[in-house]
């Protein structure tokens, strides 16, 4: 007998997927992708800027072109062997339910309109509506349209971004001694049933001492943490003190910091560029800009500079911070000065970076969590022959609103990239900006 041939599903693409990772198309398997007419129509509007949605909007609109040709759709366009077709659906009248549900037209409620066609048109076939707007994924479910969010690149666990560095105890007292007196030891000469991760960092306490350690996936070795100064700026807890090290280790060429504010996150990235600034041809600090309120900077009075100094402010602030532990007479205090002046320090909108290959440079990237992977990606791959990546967030401040803990792109490299010689990830839990900030981001 033969095999019954299994019915493919529907997904039906809402927008903001598209924004969000412009070859979603791709990631759907055997199943036929619908393209609401409606979604056209809104990607026109994005289709110019510089910003990293626009550069999606655009690379889409190429894809779509490459698929289709010349041709017609002629009931829809193969993605590929193995894999579904694509078609795009033209807009259809709203049924008496959406009429009286959703009495405005706009194209959340025309991309519905084509679902509720759909799913009604082919009911042997499962139809999904993918979106990541949380409110539209509401509505479609109370008029009986299946909705989901997408979910390809979703991290699966978000329990390392929770968590503060494992200190191990019981040690014995020798073993600690004795890194103490060579800097490192091999894990597998010692009794010690853990196997660290690479690049991890951790706490060994034994009944009379304790001590900071790092295991290095290069020479398979655990070394001793010393506490370090980054240009006047000084480590205040362990946690600091580990993070020092790894944005001041040669080795490691992409570092994640994450962590409620006031950690020094920003800081301490920046701190550890400014003193390593002979090894590098330049340091560049640049961050998204999230219009907040959902305005966008044409509204901002002011030339392009005005407009996105509000945006740049915390990066200004820190490096205010670094300057005034000096005198403004001193070596170091010029020092930050003449990097400024030279533009061998930069702060700069994250757009403006978009297309450059950096070569030999400490790049910080700060609020990396209103990211997506795919912004997060198309950074990584302009780092050229030197250069080391920074990416600093907070993943309990996410400001757009089709990211969250698990589909930002600063939560999907450090999931990706944990086993990685080369990256080093380490949350930062306890706050140093001020007694004040603490007891707030704590209890409110």
């Amino acid at each position: 007998m033969p095999a019954r041939k299994q019915i493919n599903k529907i997904f039906i693409l809402d927008t903001n997927v598209i924004l969000h990772d412009h070859t979603c198309i791709y990631k759907f398997q055997d199943n036929d992708i619908v393209l609401p007419i409606t979604v056209l129509e809104e990607l026109d509007k994005f289709k110019k800027g510089n910003d990293l949605i626009n550069f999606q909007a655009r690379e889409f609109v190429r894809t779509l072109d490459e698929i289709v040709g010349d041709e017609l759709f002629n009931g829809g366009k193969s993605l590929g062997i193995g894999m579904g077709k694509l078609r795009i659906e033209t807009g259809k009248p709203f049924s008496e339910e959406i009429k009286v549900s959703f009495r405005e037209d706009t194209p959340d409620h025309r991309i519905l309109a084509i679902a509720d066609f759909i799913s009604k048109q082919n009911s042997k076939q499962k139809t999904i509506l993918v979106s990541k707007d949380i409110n539209l994924r509401m509505k479609a479910k109370s008029i009986g349209i299946k909705a989901e969010d997408y979910k390809t690149d979703q991290v699966s666990n978000v329990d390392v971004f929770e968590k503060s560095i494992t200190t191990y105890d019981n040690f014995d007292d020798n073993l600690i001694d004795k890194l103490y007196e060579n800097g490192s030891f091999n894990p597998e000469d010692e009794t010690w049933e853990h196997i660290p991760e690479a690049n991890e960092c951790f706490i060994m306490r034994g009944n009379k001492s304790s001590v900071l350690a790092r295991f290095d996936p290069i020479t398979k070795r655990v070394f001793r943490v010393e506490k370090k100064t980054a240009y006047g700026i000084k480590p205040r807890n362990a946690e600091q003190t580990f993070r020092l090290n790894m944005l001041m280790n040669p080795d490691i060429k992409l570092c994640a910091l994450t962590g409620k504010a006031g950690t020094g996150k920003t800081l301490l990235a920046l701190a550890a560029a400014i003193e390593q600034h002979k090894n590098f041809n330049q340091i560049l600090l640049a961050r998204p800009i999230v219009a907040l309120s959902n305005r966008d900077l044409g509204f901002l009075p002011g030339d392009a500079s005005e407009k996105i100094h509000p945006y740049m402010q915390p990066l200004f602030d820190n490096l205010s911070v670094i300057k005034h532990v000096f005198n403004t007479r001193s070596t170091e205090y010029q020092k930050i000065e003449e990097l400024i002046k030279e533009e061998k320090l930069v702060i700069t909108p994250l757009a403006y970076i978009r297309g450059r290959s950096l070569s030999n440079a400490y790049f910080i990237i700060d609020e990396a969590q209103n990211l997506t992977p795919h912004e997060i990606k198309t950074i990584i791959t302009r780092a050229g022959e030197g250069t080391k990546m920074v990416f600093t967030g907070d993943l309990q401040q996410i400001d757009s609103p089709y990211l969250d803990m698990k589909s930002n792109g600063l939560a999907f490299m450090t999931d990706r990239m944990k086993s990685q010689e080369l990256f080093s990830h380490i949350n930062l839990i306890k706050g140093e900006r001020s007694f004040l900030a603490e007891l707030a981001s704590n209890l409110m």
